[in-house]
């Protein structure tokens, strides 16, 4: 099974100038979009292993990524 990759750069091409300008210059953006690419980290790495994850887990884990998500490109459109 092939993997996607969710970070930001691939979820929104379109706007990868404006997610390096608030990455650099805005504290808050920052901190979302590390706590983003952590969560993305841990759900690629728990479904390239192929290991036993309990279903809620990983619900709660993409839960979390989507209200990450939805805040940063709020962000990013504001």
């Amino acid at each position: 099974m092939a993997l996607e990759h969710h970070d930001l750069a691939h979820e929104f091409p379109e706007l990868k100038d404006r997610i390096h300008e608030l990455k650099m210059n805005d504290a808050h953006f920052h901190k979302l979009f590390d706590q983003y690419d952590e969560v993305t980290t841990k759900i690629e790495a728990l479904e390239k292993e192929e290991s036993p994850v309990a279903d809620e887990t990983m619900e709660d884990l993409k839960k979390q990524r989507l209200a990450l998500k939805d805040d940063l490109y709020a962000m990013l459109k504001g």
